[in-house]
């Protein structure tokens, strides 16, 4: 593979954390060039939001924690102080040989520093800006800080996550924030698609409550056409019966039946036969209206026998059903290893590091991982030289004043 998808793309990237840094990964495994800018001294907050950390050579911890390294791979690091006026130079500089910035800073923050799109979108007209906030650029919120629980609570999807008897719960990762990643990352293509063809470039405003509210669709689209409230299900559906977790005799499974033909076909295999013809359940609709009376039914049964019994069976019969895996079984999956989900990579503080891949698959120019993570201002002297044609003495002197 001669190029990549993205190749002659750079994106400045301003971000910290998991929204922004996530957006710039997903664009940079497409092979744009992300340079990451970052505080000297200090760098990515979530550089030190551990243990664990990665491992150096003779087995001590560097600053690298693991949180870091799952968001920032095929980047380079140039640590620039932006308080300064020769580092907001510097980053203009930068902005005019970019195709793309990505910021995450709290509204009105960069104008202080000359670099809001207000600022510099008549002297680069046809730079893709990115602005990710927890509330956006408008609304009564739009001032407020923004963090992932935050969304999650107020975009609804903790009203509708735990055990319907217990109290909300999040989901187990920053759902909010990397769906934001997601919906920037797709937003930034498009606004380069409309670039190429039509000329300018453009504002892109994401908000993690926008984005969690987005990802509540059937359940949010429900209540908007019923008027009724949802409820937590544990790990029932709301609209599909049985499609929940069930105990097995050695573990937990996954029982997700999608149509009738396939709860007429499970209900023999678990000898079962008279519920599938049994008016209260010969449906889905029926199903889900007579759930309480058809799941302990179901359980009962189920718990008789080990995961592998009901996996390997209803797999023969087209049944879907899966393992709830931890995560040592689920990187021992033969199918997650057969995907490429897991790539190592080389690091410059230790003998390798392993990254998960790229769940995106081109046949022509698919995603790779060219770097690992970077150290604290790691390239600060190649992007200057390369990007800005700074020589040895500028640069020095510029690490002199304190400003690299």
């Amino acid at each position: 593979m001669d190029r990549s998808a993205l190749d002659g793309i750079r994106i400045l990237d301003l971000t910290r954390v998991l929204a922004g840094p996530s957006c710039t990964q997903i664009l940079g495994d497409l092979g744009a060039d992300v340079i990451k800018i970052e505080r000297p001294g200090i760098g990515d907050d979530t550089r030190k939001w551990g243990p664990p950390y990665l491992k150096d050579r003779d087995g001590g911890d560097t600053r690298e924690s693991a949180y870091y390294l799952s968001a920032n791979r095929n980047k380079r690091s140039v640590a620039v102080d932006m308080a300064s006026k020769a580092g907001q130079k510097l980053l203009l500089d930068l902005m005019g040989r970019s195709d793309v910035v990505v910021e995450n800073f709290k509204v009105g923050d960069l104008e202080r520093y000359g670099l809001s799109y207000a600022q510099v979108k008549d002297r680069f007209p046809r730079l893709v800006y990115c602005s990710i906030t927890g509330f956006g650029q408008t609304g009564p919120y739009a001032p407020r800080a923004g963090y992932d629980f935050l969304a999650q609570g107020m975009g609804g999807i903790m009203s509708l996550t735990g055990d319907p008897a217990g109290e909300p719960v999040k989901v187990g990762i920053g759902n909010a924030d990397l769906v934001t990643g997601l919906y920037a990352a797709i937003a930034i293509l498009a606004a380069l698609r409309h670039r190429d063809a039509a000329g300018p470039g453009q504002h892109l405003d994401l908000a993690l409550l926008d984005c969690q509210l987005a990802l509540m669709t059937y359940e949010a689209e429900n209540f908007l056409v019923s008027g009724i409230e949802p409820v937590r299900r544990g790990n029932g559906h709301p609209n599909i019966v049985p499609y929940q977790v069930f105990r097995a005799a050695d573990g937990y499974l996954i029982l997700a039946v999608g149509n009738d033909g396939q709860f007429a076909r499970f209900c023999r295999f678990a000898g079962l036969d008279s519920l599938a013809g049994d008016p209260r359940f010969a449906t889905n609709s029926a199903r889900v209206q007579h759930r309480e009376d058809l799941i302990p039914v179901l359980a009962e049964v189920i718990v008789r026998h080990p995961r592998r019994y009901w996996l390997d069976g209803l797999e023969a019969l087209g049944v879907p059903a899966g393992p709830v895996n931890t995560m040592p079984e689920t990187f021992q999956d033969p199918q997650v290893r057969a995907r490429g989900m897991v790539v190592p990579a080389s690091h410059a503080q230790a003998d390798g590091v392993p990254l998960l891949g790229s769940p995106i698959k081109m046949s022509g120019t698919p995603p790779t991982v060219r770097r690992a993570p970077p150290t604290l201002g790691q390239h600060t002297e190649e992007v200057l030289g390369e990007v800005l044609g700074l020589g040895a003495a500028d640069i020095a002197r510029l690490r002199q004043e304190g400003v690299v």
